[in-house]
């Protein structure tokens, strides 16, 4: 009872999934759901194997790994004209998150191998690891922008060509925000906290762009202090980010999953034939894959073939509720009208 291979069909019961907008109109229309929490569905989409999920998340870390670069790339060329800190935070910002792609990258390659005797259950965590890295150079980043903010004060400079610096902003906000909606799409369709942890850096990216506009603004009117304030608060921006995509490594890594998935279990597989009761349901994320245990009661006068017949419902009925179930374990109880303690052999092994 293991990975899954039976073909997923259009008509997968509890799947939600917003069809993607096409064209230019479409994308900006989703970022704008998207910025203001409007789209807040994380199911995730029905992929038949893990090589297929990886190699999707490995197709939208390559495109947005390229319009990232682009955009810290011109950037770059703009903070050289105005010595904006403000830009230069947001420029420093848009390469470590072009970066982040790259151990991601990495696991997600890793993540298509077989599990084998040493790995047995595969190399799904690498995806986890490489996420906790991409919280670390978020955070990295953040103490770059603070620095860099405190040498702006401390020793002043004067902005020029703010007309660019205005336009480098806002380039930056279109970039990371479409660079944003791509990743957390995708990130949510294959079910990866790590990749959704790297569309969230992009998304703060993008306002934090604003910020930067915003300082501008100020030094045009006669502030010339708000470009290192904006500086400052880019970099708070940045540490929410940081909160937010930490809680959810960490619930990965510990293992923790979203207990309405638990309760998916629990009913679906309460309502397979032959199953009279359901207990110790268990799930947990592995990568961007799911896995659960469930142990089901079936009446003690049935065959072996008959009760597995059942558990076997039971796992076909979970991988269409689930469409990112790699692996079910389903436990066989039998029912104790016959008065036996079938599992009194092992009681006293049990931690309760």
């Amino acid at each position: 009872m293991s990975e899954h291979t039976h073909e997923h069909h259009d008509h997968d019961q509890g799947v939600h999934v917003h069809a993607p907008r096409s064209g230019v109109i479409g994308l900006l229309l989703d970022a704008v759901a998207h910025l203001f929490g409007l789209h807040q569905h994380d199911h995730v989409r029905a992929f038949d194997s893990v090589l297929e999920s990886s190699a999707r998340g490995i197709w939208a870390l390559k495109i947005s790994l390229l319009a990232l670069m682009a955009t810290a790339i011109f950037q770059v060329i703009i903070v050289a004209m105005s010595g904006s800190v403000a830009l230069l935070a947001d420029t420093i910002h848009n390469f470590s998150d072009a970066l982040t792609a790259i151990p991601l990258w990495m696991a997600f390659a890793l993540n298509r191998r077989k599990p084998n005797r040493r790995y047995t259950y595969g190399y799904g965590r690498a995806e986890d690891l490489a996420g906790v890295i991409i919280v670390l150079m978020i955070f990295g980043s953040a103490l770059v922008v603070f620095y860099e903010s405190i040498q702006k004060i401390l020793r002043p400079q004067p902005l020029s060509n703010l007309e660019w610096v205005a336009f480098a902003a806002i380039i930056g906000f279109v970039g990371n925000e479409a660079v944003a909606v791509f990743r957390l799409r995708v990130g949510r369709e294959i079910g990866s906290a790590a990749l959704v942890a790297d569309g969230l850096h992009a998304r703060v990216d993008g306002i934090t762009s604003l910020g930067v506009l915003l300082g501008v603004i100020g030094v045009w009117v006669g502030m010339p202090w708000a470009d290192p304030v904006m500086g400052f608060v880019i970099g708070f921006a940045i540490l929410i980010i940081v909160r937010d995509a930490a809680r959810e490594m960490w619930h990965r890594l510990m293992d923790a999953t979203d207990p309405e998935i638990v309760h998916r279990v629990e009913h679906t597989a309460s309502h397979v034939p032959g199953v009279q009761s359901i207990h110790d349901v268990r799930a947990r994320w592995v990568g961007h894959r799911l896995s659960t245990e469930v142990h089901i009661e079936v009446d003690c006068d049935l065959t072996l073939a008959q009760s597995h017949h059942i558990a076997e419902e039971v796992r076909h009925a979970l991988f269409h509720e689930l469409p990112a179930l790699n692996n079910v374990l389903v436990h066989l109880d039998p029912c104790g009208h016959d008065q036996d303690d079938h599992h009194a052999i092992t009681a006293h092994h049990s931690s309760g």
